[in-house]
């Protein structure tokens, strides 16, 4: 009865979703999984709960849209900095966490001379293997003399979450961009991106610091033009 009241609390009176309310209860449920194990509970009060979370289709960039927003001239300097930070993120798959804690010593060079992020991640402590595009780089040698990276030993002066994702806001509508724009948003981005220009799933698992394909499917979309180049492909075979 107590974890049918706390959903309906959670739903009714905070007012939460229901993959919000779904995680508060799995919370909960560790606690009483501890309590079982050390005598403390008789019964499991879960056993004949299930939970179900909802799938939950996110928002993504396509490549002309991340082309306008990367173009797109703005006066403001805060806001054309979280802009900068924000297509970085879409060009190194990089999580919010990471790139703020990203430094000068997570850059390094291979035998040719390309330049890679490798760097563990902060969630997992994974480790995230990613060669920088040139818009990448040129993103970072925009802020190689800021005065807030040089005290902090950061590349990008990177703000609070919360900042960033208010901030992505109005730039959505400064570009003209009608979709849901957050700090995740640029990790689904290139995500999809990378797999619609054909890169493998298990490189994109390597960039994105996942240990397996699974949770790499979960950020990745089809999207049309895959699906119009597989069927070109289909119908020059059917050709021959």
């Amino acid at each position: 009865d107590f974890i049918e009241e706390s959903e309906l609390y959670l739903t009714t009176n905070r007012k939460c979703g229901h993959n919000t309310t779904i995680k508060y209860l799995a919370n909960f449920k560790k606690i009483t999984r501890l309590s079982l194990a050390r005598g403390w509970l008789n019964k499991d009060p879960f056993s004949e709960y299930k939970f179900h979370l909802k799938p939950v289709e996110r928002d993504f960039l396509e490549w002309h849209e991340l082309q306008r927003l990367k173009d797109k001239h703005i006066d403001i300097p805060r806001m054309a900095q979280i802009r900068d930070i924000f297509v970085f993120c879409c060009f190194t798959g990089l999580a919010f966490s990471d790139v703020k804690q990203l430094r000068p010593e997570h850059i390094v060079l291979d035998i040719n001379g390309a330049r890679w992020i490798r760097k563990s991640r902060q969630k997992t402590q994974n480790m995230c293997n990613i060669p920088l595009l040139d818009a990448a780089n040129e993103i970072l040698s925009r802020y190689a003399d800021n005065d807030y990276c040089q005290k902090r030993g950061v590349l990008l002066p990177v703000c609070s979450n919360q900042k960033m994702n208010l901030y992505l806001k109005e730039l959505a509508d400064i570009c003209g961009i009608r979709k849901h724009l957050s700090t995740h948003t640029a990790r689904h981005t290139f995500a999809t991106l990378t797999l619609a220009s054909g890169a493998a799933i298990e490189n994109v698992a390597k960039m994105l610091g996942h240990s397996d394909t699974k949770m790499t499917r979960h950020y990745a979309r089809i999207l049309d033009t895959s699906i119009m180049r597989d069927m070109q492909l289909v119908a020059k075979n059917m050709a021959q």
